[in-house]
């Protein structure tokens, strides 16, 4: 990475903290950067990257704070960013909200944990899970162990400590996919798309290495295998925890890792995909005065599905609507509001209606896990467990 030095700011142009890493660029540098983050802001010429003579701000804003990075070498762009992010969330699993007064508040383990992150330069332990190991906070206090190595900074598996032990061994597989769907008032669909996570609860003993196998198109074209009655997914922009060999997917699409203890993202994906509206929803606004509407709202689930689901909750006022026993049903909604007298209509006309649902035991893409393989030299036997579910992400319909 050889990045020089982190700085974090606020809102305001002095650091909040900062931590010199190499010591080849004047901590007195970082005064440039604000200023210069606001001409460049003005011209309409802001970049991720920012010069001043030879000093490079690569730098991110995370709520009311900027993360800033500075080098005088031609660094790796990438892997100081990926630095970056890693840094916010090794922060906020420490202090649950990022911000400045979490910071002001924690200098202490702030300056532990930035030491812990990066020496020399170079980043070292980025895992949340590992670093709250030997370094524990209580009460904005500090406690470390006795000047000890941890034994994972010195493991080929940095993510996963050593004996570990479960007396029932058991893997639990969230398959969580989120809709994105905008609809317009005529009833077709303008933007869709799915974003999917695989998430982990693991709770096996020792260093088992496990082999998760998907539906996944490529691999069936690889592999010459069909789909058979249950179809596949050809996944994109697929991004894996860091546990997960690269390489071996890359070569055959097997997805095999060590995992770390406990909870942790396997991966994400998307697809772009034509998504038919899972839920539909009908609204009649009727003015009977200047003081008193009634809102009608008819909702309706696709004829798809044989089980129940959650229907969209109403807004301040408004009763929820019932749960659906099954698709194809459609149920009606009529509410009533005493305003303030209002004189003039609307110009900027109604914003769209948002809808949140959750789906159990379904996946929209029909992505599927077909196998989990547990393997551990031990020789134990473990359950994995999988539950799908479907979700709205940002899902709006237009109204006329």
């Amino acid at each position: 990475m050889d990045a020089g030095g982190d700085q974090v700011l606020s809102s305001h142009p002095q650091p909040l903290i900062s931590r010199n890493y190499k010591g080849d660029v004047a901590m007195s540098k970082i005064e440039h950067f604000m200023p210069l983050l606001v001409q460049r802001e003005e011209e309409g010429a802001l970049a991720p990257l920012l010069s001043h003579g030879e000093v490079h701000f690569l730098w991110i804003k995370h709520s009311n704070l900027y993360l800033v990075a500075t080098t005088s070498k031609n660094a790796n762009a990438s892997l100081v960013y990926s630095f970056l992010y890693k840094t916010i969330e090794v922060f906020c699993e420490y202090f649950k909200e990022l911000e400045e007064e979490s910071i002001r508040d924690n200098f202490v383990i702030v300056y532990e944990l930035l030491d812990e992150l990066m020496d020399f330069g170079f980043p070292q332990t980025t895992d949340s899970k590992i670093l709250q190991e030997y370094i524990t906070q209580q009460s904005n206090k500090l406690e470390t162990g006795k000047s000890r190595v941890p034994p994972t900074v010195t493991n080929a598996v940095s993510w996963r400590s050593e004996g570990i032990k479960y007396k029932k061994n058991e893997v639990f597989i969230d398959v969580i996919e989120s809709v994105n769907l905008l609809v317009n008032a005529n009833g077709s669909v303008l933007l869709s798309e799915i974003v999917g996570t695989i998430k982990l609860k693991v709770f096996l003993s020792g260093m088992p290495e496990l082999r998760l196998g998907l539906n996944d198109r490529v691999l069936f074209e690889l592999t010459g295998l069909s789909g058979g009655k249950n179809k596949s997914v050809e996944l994109e922009d697929v991004k894996f925890h860091q546990c997960v060999r690269l390489s071996r997917f890359d070569n055959d699409r097997t997805i095999s890792f060590i995992p770390p203890d406990g909870d942790f993202e396997l991966m994400s994906y998307r697809l772009s995909t034509q998504v038919k509206p899972l839920i539909w929803i009908e609204s009649v606004i009727e003015k009977f005065s200047h003081s008193r509407v009634e809102i009608m709202v008819k909702v309706g689930l696709g004829g798809t599905f044989k089980r129940s689901v959650a229907a969209p909750k109403g807004g301040p006022g408004v009763p929820n609507a019932p749960m659906f026993p099954q698709g194809g049903k459609e149920y009606l909604m009529r509410a009533h509001f005493g305003l303030p007298s209002v004189e003039k209509e609307e110009v900027e006309g109604r914003p769209p209606i948002g809808v949140k649902f959750e789906i159990p035991y379904f996946t929209v893409s029909g992505i599927q896990v077909r196998y989990m393989k547990i393997i551990e030299k031990s020789g134990y036997q473990a359950l994995p467990w999988v539950r799908y579910i479907t979700q709205s992400g940002d899902y709006q319909l237009r109204t006329s």
